[in-house]
């Protein structure tokens, strides 16, 4: 079984240079991890002491994240190389400043996760959630490096848990301890015969969690809220955002909207703004005259405005902060956005109808701090509930806050067991 793997790992790195011809994304998946080794080798050298941490994309970086930071308070000479296997995280972190180096993963193929390992020389490794990859977690065991898995989750449908699932298993075996999330998932590592297992929940809570304490404020948003209630749509894709256009354009003006867009090409802004009736604004052409005065390029007060529409990217967290009610974006076919981001400024939160395996999605949508909705009439009459009656809008976002408020502290039981370590 461990030909076929690394036969397959080849054969699939072979299409991929030959698709990358194509295809922007699988281009930049391939040509960063063509300089992989370089910028390791000029990046790191034989006297430091490194951490490695490895992230699928985005969404675990941030996870990952209240542990890096936890690692650069209690080991501040240590270097930390962090690792990305998708572009859509890499390209967008490379130049983090939370890390002292960023690279693509190398294939996972048995020359290259010894190379990797003789140039990285970790002395701690860290994985998280899913990412679990069998020539660098054998490497790892073989030189004895600690390696850990935090804020994992399982699902009985995964192939660990199958009978022709066996390859797997023997390198899910591999790391030293397993955070999971829940109880469910220690319970599917039990029967497996995995028992070094800590619940400590997920390590995002503790994330979202800081971004109360952060300076939130954003003039422009002041200047466009003004003092009407505004909804914020984050990270939407075009299967939702026919509802939001339908409702923003027939929806009463006592309420202010933001989109924030996934995908922010030129030609998807300006159909979206196309679609819209009211009077909207772009980010990009937001200009500032003086302290707190706002206008477009035809000097028109961005207060006067209806809609603003976010074409640019690392905002959309500080938005939230403005935000009386939220729609988070995916949950209608591509899969749902995080959540947590909207949710932990204690309003309530409305999603597509497909949430499932996403587990505060599920967690919230159970206590009823987010709803979904799977057509336009769900979506209109729970607009006109949370607007109606502003209390069962502040008790609905109030769940929310207070979900995040009882189940963080993740990042603390990991790094507990971190100090502990030889």
């Amino acid at each position: 079984m461990y030909a076929i793997y690394n036969l397959v790992v080849s054969i699939s790195w072979f299409f991929l240079k030959i698709l990358a011809v194509f295809n922007t994304k699988i281009k930049l998946f391939v040509a960063g991890r063509t300089v992989s080794f370089k910028k390791l080798r000029s990046s790191l050298s034989k006297d430091d002491q490194v951490i490695w941490m490895h992230v699928a994309s985005l969404g675990e970086f941030e996870q990952g994240l209240p542990i890096i930071e936890g690692l650069r308070a209690e080991y501040p000479s240590r270097k930390i190389l962090l690792t990305f296997f998708s572009p859509s995280g890499y390209e967008i972190k490379k130049n983090t400043p939370a890390v002292d180096v960023v690279v693509y993963l190398p294939m996972d193929t048995r020359k290259n996760a010894s190379r990797f390992l003789d140039i990285a020389r970790p002395e701690l490794a860290i994985f998280v959630k899913y990412e679990i990859w069998p020539n660098y977690l054998r490497a790892l065991e073989k030189r004895k490096v600690p390696t850990l898995l935090v804020s994992a989750i399982f699902k009985d449908e995964q192939i660990y848990f199958k009978g022709y699932g066996g390859y797997m298993r023997k390198a899910l075996r591999r790391f030293d301890h397993y955070f999971v999330q829940d109880e469910a998932s220690q319970k599917l590592l039990g029967s497996i015969e995995i028992k070094n297992v800590t619940i400590s929940g997920d390590t995002r809570l503790d994330r979202v969690s800081e971004i109360l304490d952060a300076d939130n404020h954003l003039d422009f948003m002041r200047a466009f809220k003004k003092d009407r209630l505004c909804f914020v749509a984050g990270s939407t894709w075009s299967e939702g955002e026919s509802i939001l256009i339908d409702y923003i354009n027939h929806a009463p003006k006592n309420l202010k909207y933001v989109l924030a867009p996934h995908t922010i090409r030129k030609d998807k802004i300006l159909g979206l703004a196309g679609a819209i009736t009211k009077k909207k604004v772009l980010y990009s052409n937001i200009r500032e005259h003086s302290a707190g005065i706002f206008s477009n390029i035809d000097g028109q007060p961005v207060g006067d405005c209806d809609v603003l529409i976010v074409d640019t990217i690392g905002l959309l967290t500080k938005i939230y902060s403005y935000a009386d009610i939220a729609y988070v974006g995916g949950g209608f076919a591509t899969g749902l956005h995080n959540t947590l981001e909207p949710a932990v400024f204690g309003i309530p939160v409305i999603i597509g109808p497909h949430f499932k395996g996403f587990k505060e999605a599920e967690d919230l949508v159970a206590r009823k701090g987010i709803y979904p909705v799977a057509d336009q009439w769900a979506f209109d009459e729970f607009m006109k509930k949370l607007l109606d009656d502003p209390e069962f809008r502040k008790r609905t976002g109030k769940i929310n806050a207070e979900y995040i408020a009882k189940n963080k502290g993740a990042s603390a039981q990991i790094m507990t067991y971190i100090r502990k370590l030889p």
